[in-house]
């Protein structure tokens, strides 16, 4: 998400991990999302819709988790006792 944050998404010559791009298919239906998501960090909510319309669930989807992680892993589990 950082790299998503700090990146340029109007930069031409970003490195893809898109395996479709890889083998040189020109159409995917989740290539542009990260585009999307990085638009959206940026504060441009056309450009983000323009670049894949699931950007923005993708995005609260994912920042959830991230959510949900961080509280798993820095807030201890409280101990059940069955009675």
């Amino acid at each position: 998400m950082i790299a998503l944050g700090v990146s340029n998404p109007a930069a031409e010559s970003q490195y893809s991990l898109c395996p479709f791009k890889a083998v040189g298919i020109t159409w995917c239906p989740g290539c542009g999302i990260g585009h999307a998501i990085s638009w959206l960090l940026h504060g441009d909510l056309a450009r983000s819709w323009q670049s894949h319309w699931l950007g923005a669930p993708a995005l609260l989807i994912i920042g959830y988790r991230i959510y949900v992680l961080g509280r798993r892993m820095f807030i201890p589990k409280q101990e059940y006792k069955f009675e």
